[in-house]
């Protein structure tokens, strides 16, 4: 097989390094892909939301399966621009990602199907209708941008003076771009993260090993929200009677849901959840692997990903197939002096080859690029390191111990990935 796989990210990397260990997979493409991304696939020049040139590349190289990683292409349609020409793809069309790409579309959804979610308190399009909307809303109150918006579409506004300043810079000053016209209101859910992802054909589903995503820049969740500062894995996030009720009272109606409104569903689906005292309540829908939940997830997978993939293409997923690895596994995010907010790259990474000794440990590029014989940072996150072991301390421990071996100017990193703290801690609305 040759297989293409589309972004740059961690996410792709840990995808990436997953395929190339089956024997049916000849060649990989990776577009754009990063510095250490090329260590394992060719990595093609590209814009990861460009359709047009995916599909004029892909009419050159005639892969036998595309990838998506990211949300940006989903929601722009390259599912569909595939389909139409008969091309083996794993991703769900334009309308479907608008479970992601729209978080008015997506909330509406829960509530027409009955799915447990938080409490909408109102939809705006202008600036004006949603500084009135504050005047009957209770603090804390979760605002969220309606599109796209790189992981700053959400903010836990404690009070009347955080929520103005949201809509003012998303609204008005138009700071998020066209993802920020529209903003919906909801209640606060309080409990502790989890993330759930299912990949499904279209008519059978398989769920991914659980993971637990950290958000917050800095330990004990606190600072600004990011794209994710580490993510673990272990079967005890998800007892079996939790398991059961996820699955009767929001996997399958969410699957039913789609059905029921004429929307197939094809790929990977990431059900963000809370775990409040009432149940479990849907935070979010994502189109895609989560990231870093990718890395984690990647790192226990006892199958062929290639083959399961084909198969899902195909409308052929066999979801006892997919078996996993006993124990745990744990990311470690190392990013850039000043993210989430402004920082520098060009940083020389040092430290990444002690790390290939590590039994159990792989580094997953995120935000890095060639220089001359080195490699550099690109991006907010930087790298993934991830770790298997017998038990999520294992596993964090042979993280961490790697992760101090590597070193660039400004590099920070969470210390306390995978502690089991605060529970039924106040925590923003995913993205």
């Amino acid at each position: 097989m040759k297989i293409l796989v589309i972004g740059g990210g961690g996410r792709e990397h840990a995808i990436v390094w997953k395929l190339k260990q089956s024997a049916r997979v000849a060649k990989v493409w990776c577009a754009p892909g990063n510095g250490g991304i090329a260590g394992d696939a060719e990595c093609i020049s590209a814009d990861a939301g460009d359709v047009a040139g995916l599909v004029t590349f892909a009419e050159k190289v005639a892969p036998d399966l595309t990838v998506v990683g990211p949300e940006l292409p989903l929601v722009n349609g390259i599912s569909d621009a595939f389909a139409q020409r008969s091309w083996p793809i794993v991703g769900p069309t334009r309308q479907a990602a608008q479970l992601e790409g729209s978080k008015i579309f997506s909330k509406e959804f829960l509530l027409r199907h009955n799915i447990p979610t938080a409490k909408m308190c109102g939809a705006y399009d202008s600036a004006q209708a949603a500084y009135a909307a504050l005047n009957n809303v209770e603090f804390p109150l979760v605002i969220k941008a309606d599109g796209l918006c790189a992981g700053k579409g959400v903010v836990l506004a404690d009070d009347v003076t955080t929520a103005r300043q949201f809509f003012e810079s998303a609204m008005e000053k138009n700071e998020l771009g066209p993802g920020g016209k529209r903003v919906l209101l909801e209640e606060t859910l309080e409990g502790d993260e989890l993330s759930f992802i299912i990949l499904t054909d279209g008519e059978r589903y398989a769920p991914m090993v659980p993971t637990r995503d950290h958000k917050r820049v800095f330990d004990g969740n606190r600072g600004p929200n990011t794209g994710g500062m580490g993510a673990y894995s272990s079967d005890e996030l998800l007892p079996p009677a939790l398991r059961d009720t996820v699955i009767s009272m929001i996997v399958e109606p969410t699957l039913n849901g789609l059905a029921k409104d004429g929307i197939p569903y094809q790929g990977f689906l990431y059900i963000g959840l809370m775990l409040t005292k009432q149940g479990p309540k849907v935070l979010e829908f994502n189109c895609r692997l989560g990231d870093p939940e990718a890395q984690a997830i990647v790192a226990r997978m006892d199958f062929d990903l290639a083959e399961i993939l084909a198969d899902t293409a195909a409308a052929r997923l066999d979801p006892p197939k997919l078996r996993w690895k006993k124990g745990a596994s744990a990311c470690v995010v190392l990013a850039s002096g000043g993210y989430p907010g402004k920082y520098e790259t060009g940083k020389i990474i040092e430290g990444l080859t002690t790390i290939l000794d590590n039994t159990g440990v792989q580094v997953f590029h995120a935000g890095t690029r060639l220089d001359h014989n080195s490699i550099a940072t690109s991006g907010g996150r930087v790298l993934g390191v991830t770790a298997t072991g017998d038990s999520l301390e294992a596993a964090l421990s042979l993280a961490y111990q790697a992760a101090e071996k590597i070193h660039f100017d400004g590099m920070h990193y969470r210390k306390d990935i995978g502690a089991h703290t605060h529970p039924g801690h106040v925590k923003a609305a995913g993205d």
